[in-house]
């Protein structure tokens, strides 16, 4: 399935609180307790998540904060019918900035905080052109490595980072979900990037991945349980 990649725009936003929610819903069964989920996938929470897209797209906290859109091609949703089809929808996202662990250097270290592909369209690229664009977004910024927590349980999206590049580099934590759920950190190095010189001192200790809505440092978005992805 053909397709791009582009800046998010605000009138994006209730597609990305849209996909987020069902990719909640369809990833994290089984790992995330039923009432937690459920609280984080109901009408009240989406219309949350979608005014918090709204903000993040429109005031972000710097100039290096992003959020990108994979969007279909004309008909491709309806191949059979394409007349039926819109001429493009958004078909998945990703969120990146400067990071936020405290052995990570913003200046030169930055984090995916969310990629997201909606359900039904994975497995047609669009979490690939996501990851390309988010990469070359970033070294436009002269970032020179980048990291993502993902949930240990979530092989797929584990997987999909390995076959790019990524590897863990050590980091573990647990996100509090009313059950304690392990997660991992993966990095690169990014286009044009070397061995990123060490953090000072004074960024202090490693943070712990947010477990709960807020997402990434001083990024409102992605909110709820922000490790993992649907590429």
């Amino acid at each position: 399935m053909n397709g791009f990649v582009r800046a998010a725009r605000a009138s994006d936003a209730a597609d990305l609180a849209r996909i987020q929610v069902a990719c909640w819903r369809h990833g994290y069964a089984g790992i995330v307790p039923g009432e937690v989920l459920a609280e984080l996938t109901s009408a009240e929470a989406e219309t949350r998540w979608r005014d918090r897209w709204t903000e993040a797209i429109t005031k972000p906290p710097t100039s290096r904060h992003h959020v990108l859109v994979a969007v279909t091609a004309p008909g491709a949703s309806h191949a059979a019918d394409p007349s039926r089809a819109p001429s493009r929808m958004v078909a998945g996202f990703a969120s990146a900035g400067p990071a936020g662990d405290g052995d990570r250097w913003p200046g030169t270290d930055a984090e995916l905080f969310e990629l997201r592909v909606a359900p039904e369209l994975a497995g047609h690229g669009h979490g690939s052109r996501l990851l390309n664009a988010v990469a070359a977004t970033l070294a436009g910024d002269h970032f020179t490595s980048v990291s993502a927590w993902a949930l240990e349980a979530d092989t797929a999206f584990r997987r999909f980072l390995e076959s790019a590049g990524w590897a863990p580099d050590g980091a573990r934590s647990e996100l509090d979900m009313g059950t304690r759920v392990p997660v991992i950190r993966l990095h690169t190095l990014l286009p044009g990037g070397d061995d990123p010189p060490d953090p000072p001192e004074r960024w202090g200790s490693r943070r712990t991945p947010s477990a709960h809505p807020g997402g990434g440092p001083g990024f409102a978005p992605g909110p709820g349980p922000r490790p993992g992805a649907s590429p």
